[in-house]
């Protein structure tokens, strides 16, 4: 799939991603799984502020990466950027949809099965190697699909933090729930095919046959 199914917006964000990346590290990004790593090894090198919760008499308990809040010019449009990268991966391999709204923060990408996130929560969580109460890093999906999304996730084995926050952990979530989810769909379809054929049964059992009509095939 190429760039025309993504708002103008989006297209020029990503490509300056790729201009980003390549100038910093001498890779060009594709579009693709393969290159993927490289972003994220660039977003590793993105400088965090850290937000320490502590006690009055001056202790410190467990420091957190401030991404969104205070954050610099620099580091917005890395998330803007690199955000719209990453969902373009996603859609472009995937299929979907961009829902867009005044505020970045607020940017999803729409999967065919209703599978939905936001890039740039996803962007931030890989630089912070951490969830982020003021962005959203979560997957999200119609409330009917939402137990399936769960089981799946569920099921799926254990990783390392670095792994579970990088774009290709994301990018490896996002299909194998996307596939499960397409599954579930055909699942639903046949049900409801079946249903429908058993009800036109049912309701042929009970028409009364007409006396006069002739009965054999009909020429």
């Amino acid at each position: 799939m190429d760039d025309t199914g993504a708002p103008e917006r989006i297209r020029e964000y990503a490509e300056q991603a790729v201009a980003y990346v390549q100038r910093a590290l001498g890779v060009k990004l594709e579009y693709d799984s393969d290159t993927l790593p490289v972003m994220d090894h660039y977003l590793r090198t993105v400088p965090t502020n850290r937000a320490v919760d502590g006690d009055d008499d001056g202790g410190a308990d467990e420091a957190k990466p401030a991404i969104a809040n205070e954050q610099t010019a620099a580091v917005q449009l890395v998330l803007a950027t690199a955000g719209a990268y990453f969902g373009e991966v996603v859609r472009r391999r995937n299929g979907g949809r961009w829902e867009l709204s005044e505020a970045q923060a607020d940017w999803r990408v729409v999967l065919p099965t209703g599978l939905n996130f936001s890039p740039i929560g996803f962007v931030a969580s890989a630089i912070a190697q951490s969830d982020l109460d003021d962005l959203d890093s979560e997957l999200d999906a119609p409330a009917r699909m939402q137990p399936h999304v769960k089981q799946a996730l569920d099921r799926m084995g254990e990783v390392t933090v670095e792994e579970y926050y990088s774009l290709c952990g994301r990018l490896d979530t996002l299909e194998h729930i996307h596939q499960v989810l397409v599954a579930v769909a055909a699942q639903m379809m046949g049900d409801m095919g079946e249903e429908d054929a058993g009800q036109a049964d049912e309701e042929a059992a009970v028409v009364e046959p007409v006396a006069d009509e002739p009965s054999g095939g009909v020429n």
